[in-house]
């Protein structure tokens, strides 16, 4: 059943290694821009208020292999963003961790929105009356309870970036669902057995992501 595996002729755990690295990145990119991108939706400018609105509303929305095929044309192939990479298959990989981060970032700007709103409003007027900026209140009173509150949809929103890395095959990205897709076109006898084989493996990188933020969820919940 699994003798193609023993041919030498696909680099099966080098393509789940191209997609934990791609999962990784991702997923620090994400925390990072939804994090700055959920500064801007409750800061006292309206500007930025309103470009963050507008972004999350817009990308969000958007599939994400067109923000994927969107960053191959547009940034690569039209402006010859190559993210200082020079191989085909590095810059598919360096735009792929960016199309994901710029749709990611979305959700995980919304989930520490829902994070935010349970703050009580009297802790961030009361920061402010001891003389607080705006920046210092979000910092060290709002933000921290906010990230503990919204554990468990981070965690959500990280399985399902690790799931929607197969979408980074559009762009040439050597990933699993690339490998996949050759593997079916010449195991045609085994297409069960592929599929199981993929499905095995990103239970592999998704289940214990998922057991160690819920753990973290219910170690870190704010009790009121």
């Amino acid at each position: 059943m699994f003798d193609f595996l023993d041919s030498g002729q696909y680099d099966l755990l080098g393509a789940f290694w191209v997609t934990a690295q791609l999962a990784l990145y991702s997923a620090l990119g994400s925390l990072i821009w939804g994090t700055a991108l959920v500064a801007m939706r409750v800061s006292p400018v309206p500007l930025m208020r309103g470009f963050a609105t507008a972004y999350v509303n817009v990308v969000r929305n958007t599939p994400l292999t067109v923000v994927l095929v969107a960053c191959l044309l547009g940034l690569n192939q039209t402006l010859g963003v190559s993210l200082g990479a020079d191989r085909s298959e590095n810059i598919g990989f360096r735009l792929a961790v960016l199309g994901l981060v710029a749709y990611t970032g979305t959700f995980v700007c919304e989930a520490l929105r829902s994070g935010i709103n349970t703050v009580p409003p009297g802790q961030a007027e009361a920061a402010r009356a001891l003389g607080l900026s705006f920046t210092q209140v979000l910092r060290l009173v709002v933000l921290p309870q906010a990230f503990r509150a919204a554990v468990t949809p981070l965690a959500n929103v990280l399985i399902a970036l690790t799931k929607n890395t197969t979408v980074a095959a559009a762009i040439g990205a050597a990933e699993t669902s690339l490998l996949m897709k050759t593997m079916m076109e010449n195991e045609t006898d085994a297409l069960f057995t592929v599929f199981a084989i993929f499905a095995f493996g990103f239970i592999v990188l998704t289940l214990p992501t998922g057991l160690v933020l819920g753990w973290a969820a219910k170690r870190l919940a704010v009790k009121r």
